[in-house]
């Protein structure tokens, strides 16, 4: 079928399934090669991350999803916040016909109200998420910030998008991940890579309170995944960015192992507080413009 014939099928198709938006459709009936071997991990993480998110009170109008790819958590994510508009910063290396399908599911699940497109590409260049300030109640960050060379400024930046009250909920890889990797015989023969930010979740408990995050909550689990090929493996490693590009194309001499252990940390903590001065060497500045004199008419 070419993908013209495709297209007027799922429009058919929609016009029956009221409650599903064309892309949705599109979904059910097409696929392509994933552009990332480990596509069923993001999916799987993020479920889990919605889960956790599932018990937390929130009223979200705009989530900015970063990085954003073709997974089943926006369908959740529309459901728990109807209405909301998705911001959606997309992963690097998507396929043109992925992009456009995720900037289209987007637009249909949030009502169909355009949201300028964002880039995770371009927030690695500029160091900056393009969005006023103040202006997301929840950022929603599944396995980036191990890959980042300096998560503090991510952090900074996420407390500047979000609005009073907002919510930061993440995951990242940790440093006891691939530790199967890292044997003195592999990392001879293997172009190993070390994260770019082995952080443990005490540092990144820490990490939140010196940016004024409110109320961390810091979860770890370690998932283990098997294999009985070895080019499966380098190639979820490679894509995990724990190789060098190229990796998957030789074996090395020595033995690979049969697992990789991956150390995944959750997290999430809120943005109280914004209208206050940060507090430098223990002691916290406000401007006078914050200090209002009460009148008569508010004591009544």
């Amino acid at each position: 079928m070419s993908r013209k014939q495709y297209k007027h099928l799922a429009v058919r198709e929609n016009k029956l399934l009221e409650k599903n938006s064309l892309m949705d459709a599109w979904a059910a009936e097409y696929t392509e090669p994933m552009t990332q071997p480990i596509r069923w991990l993001q999916d799987e993480i993020a479920d889990r991350m919605l889960q956790k998110l599932d018990i937390v009170k929130l009223d979200a109008k705009d989530v900015l999803l970063i990085p954003d790819f073709p997974g089943a958590h926006s369908h959740f994510l529309t459901k728990r916040f109807p209405g909301m508009r998705f911001h959606s910063a997309s992963e690097i290396g998507l396929s043109s016909f992925d992009s456009l399908k995720l900037r289209t599911t987007r637009f249909w699940n949030s009502r169909m109200r355009f949201v300028p497109p964002l880039s995770l590409d371009d927030y690695k260049k500029t160091g900056r998420i393009n969005l006023p300030d103040n202006s997301v109640d929840l950022v929603l960050s599944v396995l980036l910030m191990q890959d980042l060379e300096d998560p503090k400024h991510f952090l900074r930046e996420c407390w500047r998008v979000l609005k009073e009250g907002g919510l930061f909920t993440f995951s990242y890889l940790g440093p006891d991940t691939a530790k199967e990797l890292r044997s003195e015989t592999l990392f001879q023969q293997l172009p190993s890579k070390n994260l770019a930010s082995p952080w443990d979740m005490h540092d990144m408990g820490d990490a939140l309170l010196g940016e004024r995050f409110s109320d961390p909550v810091m979860d770890m689990e370690f998932l283990h995944l098997d294999y009985q090929s070895d080019a499966v493996l380098l190639a979820d490693a490679t894509a995990l960015n724990l190789l060098a590009v190229g990796a998957q194309n030789g074996t090395p001499a020595a033995q690979l192992p049969k697992k990789l252990t991956l150390e995944v940390v959750y997290g999430h903590a809120w943005a109280l507080g914004k209208h206050l001065a940060k507090a430098q060497d223990h002691v916290a500045y406000i401007d006078p413009n914050q200090i209002q004199r009460k009148t008569s008419s508010d004591s009544a």
